[in-house]
């Protein structure tokens, strides 16, 4: 599949790298804040918990992105291996095999 942008268009965005960016960075904080508790600075309890909430929607971000991601790869794929299981098909391939197996004795 080949994607292709007319010369105006800016080519979109990684969506899923840049909330994977968003959470490193937000976790960053969240552990700077910590050590601030940790050293005594209990102005950083508002910074962490708000590190918190961001952390959290950071990670809400990315799991959507990747179950897009992964919705657009079955879609690109297709229905490979989801093909129901033919039950008839594999009665038959079993009766052929016990005839072979009586006829050889």
């Amino acid at each position: 599949m080949t994607i292709r942008f007319d010369t105006g268009d800016d080519p979109p965005v990684d969506l899923l790298a840049a909330t994977e960016g968003l959470y490193r960075e937000t976790a960053e904080e969240l552990i700077r804040a910590m050590q601030g508790i940790r050293a005594g600075s209990l102005g950083e309890v508002k910074t962490a918990t708000q590190a918190v909430k961001d952390l959290r929607a950071a990670l809400h971000l990315v799991m959507e992105e990747r179950n897009r991601v992964e919705k657009s790869r079955r879609e690109i794929a297709g229905a490979v291996g989801a093909g129901a299981l033919d039950l008839g098909a594999a009665r038959d391939e079993i009766g052929r095999r016990l005839a072979r197996l009586r006829d050889a004795g």
